[in-house]
């Protein structure tokens, strides 16, 4: 009988190990070709999209970098230059305390796109908990739930944004907060909407029939089924979100000066002068103009090309 050399016991498991690290290796590298692959057959299939994409990020990175890019401090009175027109050394001019425009756009930027996006995080997160409970569950909860919605729903946005700033006082926070209640009804309908039609699917029958508790089945089965839509509405709120921001904060009633917002700018100006000099009114309601533009164009470019029912059309 032929005799084999003993195998060293690490032999094994270092293989192993080496197997695992090689696997590792190998998916982590096939997601992020997969992600590359999804990116650029999104940027082929709509040339909009794309330009909007870069939009997006071009003004996220001002609003990043505000602080290493802007050229002045946006709070520093310079009163030898004040309502200064747009020259060399202040490009987009000055206000009437002398600060430099062009700095107050990158930090008002910044704020707006700050708390753009925090109200449409918290709105579509609590919206998309509560409609994925609302349509699993069912029930009373189900019953009550939709007709809280409803009555969130009859007020008009930019009411119910302004009740919930002046009943919880001035601040970005606050801000934050109220946008963030708005976006809360759509998000929730949306939600259950599609929690209703994946909860009858067989794969959640099935594992609710081996004993899966409901808060497992929502979580591992239920939630990634949303996770498109939801996706869609965020970037669909976001417009809206910046655009209701602007529109508090030009009203009094977001974020406060002497902080920076596209909206106090624009508010500012027009209640101290009939007839504001033209770059103050100019820049930050291009700027407001072209950050909505690109995100409601982002969100439509997002919205045909993660819809399977477009995409077979």
């Amino acid at each position: 009988m032929a005799t084999y050399p003993e195998r060293p016991q690490g032999t094994v498991a270092l293989a192993s190990g080496t197997g695992d690290l090689i696997g590792a290796g190998e998916h982590e590298t096939s997601t992020s070709m997969s992600w590359l692959r999804t990116t650029m057959r999104f940027l082929r299939s709509s040339p909009t999209g794309a330009v909007a994409a870069l939009v997006v990020v071009a003004l996220i990175l001002i609003a990043i970098f505000a602080p290493l890019i802007a050229p002045y401090d946006p709070l520093t009175n310079d009163y030898t230059a004040l309502n200064s027109p747009p020259n060399r050394d202040h490009w987009m001019g000055t206000d009437a305390l002398g600060r430099d425009v062009l700095t107050r756009v990158m930090y008002g930027l910044r704020v707006s796109l700050l708390v753009s996006i925090a109200s449409v995080v918290l709105g579509v997160s609590l919206g998309m908990l509560w409609g994925i409970s609302s349509g699993y569950l069912g029930g009373t909860y189900d019953l009550v739930s939709q007709r809280v919605i409803e009555v969130l729903n009859s007020f008009p946005t930019l009411i119910m944004a302004m009740l919930l700033s002046v009943s919880l006082g001035a601040g970005v926070d606050t801000v934050v907060i109220a946008i963030g209640v708005t976006q809360v009804p759509l998000a929730t309908r949306i939600t259950r909407s599609v929690v209703l039609s994946v909860k009858e699917t067989q794969f959640v029958e099935a594992a609710q029939c081996i004993g899966a508790s409901p808060g497992k089945v929502m979580l591992r089965h239920v939630t990634p089924q949303t996770v498109a839509p939801i996706l869609i509405i965020a970037s669909l709120n976001l417009g809206g979100a910046i655009f209701a921001e602007a529109s508090l904060s030009f009203l009094g009633v977001g974020v406060p000066p002497p902080t920076p917002s596209l909206g106090n700018m624009l508010g500012g100006v027009l209640a101290s002068a009939f007839r504001p000099p033209w770059w103050l009114v100019t820049f930050p309601g291009v700027t407001i103009a072209i950050a909505v533009l690109a995100a409601n164009l982002l969100g439509d470019a997002l919205r045909d090309f993660l819809d399977p029912r477009l995409n077979r059309q």
